[in-house]
């Protein structure tokens, strides 16, 4: 999050605290008409699959669903300028990393009194993971869970076979002896794919060596010798060469002409893979991430909340309690392969009969949060930064960790 974005964030809050707001009463506000159309932020390129996906609610409830797709790399002008001049949607998809700002600049609705109206929200409906007392301040309720993420060890079968290994690694140094073998193949080929845009990946190898990023008073942690075994093992990688160093290198591209036969990622890619490479079916496969000492992967996703003006109130709440419906969150994983949030929906035979899913609800019961402080953003920025410093531009690895750690320790004073 850039700093106009916190710089709009803490403004919104001050006004938050100072301005009665009509939409956060007991009761819904008057005058709110019975059919209206709500407003709703999608982030990324789903606009159009979850605009399908809520045609039955329309047809149901006569609310028509406006929606608009934020790019990713749009989100901070995007909500920048919402929060500054109090004009949002009356819905928001809001990832799980950016939690903590929008909860500290108060720019959500407390849903805590409505939601005994609507069933399909209730707290114990949901993983565990994303309850409603990790996720919100004490007492509150500023987004209910939407989809689930978690990260799994893609592997193209075909390719590793021809490398002489019968199945996927399930340790860092199977991964690390995989990775050396397959970047052998030739000019152009890499063992393995590290995104230099995905923050989490050194968080999961501190999870996995057997450390915490967080110390006992909650705050951001990373001068521990778990995470600086985490630091080596995924700079190794480029000291090795055995992954693409080009920031543009693209990951599902990548997996299909097998230049990347291996890479860390959510469900996301396994649908993406299926509808371009139909012909690569029976090639991949799925399974838990490589273990240290720990299999322990990302638990992300997204909420969804109500914009703290919003007009609408009533009519937003009958759309999440939809989207929370099991059907509806099964519908969600068939057409965009997003993982539903909701316990009963993850049981269901559509997912426990699919081998992929069944990795993938696995891995979820042995995924954390990243840390759900105000400062994260930041954090992650810096720790990326590092990172690809010492991976990218050669920086001295020892240097550049204990900068890191004067940063870390100086966005939390």
């Amino acid at each position: 999050m850039n700093r106009v974005l916190r710089t709009a964030l803490a403004a919104a809050a001050a006004f938050a605290l100072s301005t009665p707001l009509a939409a956060c009463g007991d009761n819904p506000p008057a005058g709110t008409t019975a059919a209206p159309t709500l407003k709703v932020w999608i982030m990324g390129d789903d606009g159009k699959n979850f605009t399908n996906l809520v045609s039955d609610f329309t047809a149901s409830t006569n609310i028509k669903v406006d929606v608009d797709a934020i790019p990713w790399d749009k989100v901070n002008e995007k909500l920048t300028t919402a929060v500054a001049s109090g004009n949002g949607p009356d819905v928001m998809q809001v990832g799980l990393s950016l939690l903590p700002s929008f909860q500290a600049a108060g720019a959500l609705l407390d849903l805590n009194t409505y939601l005994r109206d609507y069933p399909n929200l209730k707290n114990e409906n949901f993983l565990d993971a994303v309850s409603s007392d990790k996720l919100n301040p004490a007492g509150k309720v500023l987004t209910v869970p939407w989809i689930a993420d978690t990260r799994v060890l893609f592997y193209r079968s075909d390719i590793l076979a021809q490398a002489g290994f019968s199945g996927p690694p399930t340790t860092w140094t199977q991964l690390h002896d995989y990775a050396v073998k397959l970047a052998a193949r030739g000019k152009g080929q890499y063992g393995y794919y590290i995104p230099q845009w995905d923050a989490p990946l050194p968080i999961q190898f501190t999870w996995q060596a057997g450390g915490s990023v967080t110390d006992s008073t909650g705050k951001v942690n990373l001068d521990t010798p778990e995470f600086k075994r985490a630091a080596d093992f995924y700079t190794s990688f480029y000291r090795e060469k055995l992954v693409p160093t080009a920031s543009d290198f693209d990951q599902t591209q990548g997996f299909i002409s097998g230049a990347a036969p291996m890479l860390i990622s959510g469900p996301y890619l396994a649908k993406a893979v299926a509808d371009q490479a139909p012909e690569l079916a029976g090639k991949w496969g799925v399974t838990m991430v490589p273990s240290d000492k720990a299999s322990t992967a990302l638990f992300a996703g997204s909420n969804m909340g109500v914009w703290h003006k919003s007009t609408n109130v009533v009519a937003s709440l009958k759309l999440l309690d939809y989207l929370a419906a099991p059907a509806t969150q099964l519908k969600w994983y068939q057409i965009n392969g997003e993982l539903p949030t909701v316990k009963s929906a993850l049981s269901d035979s559509s997912i426990t009969g699919d081998a992929n899913a069944q990795v993938y609800t696995k891995q979820l019961q042995n995924a954390k949060l990243l840390p759900v402080v105000p400062a994260w953003d930041q954090i992650q920025q810096k720790l990326l930064d590092s990172l690809n410093n010492i991976a990218l531009k050669g920086a001295d690895q020892n240097a550049t960790l204990i900068q890191l750690n004067q940063d870390v320790a100086s966005l939390q004073k």
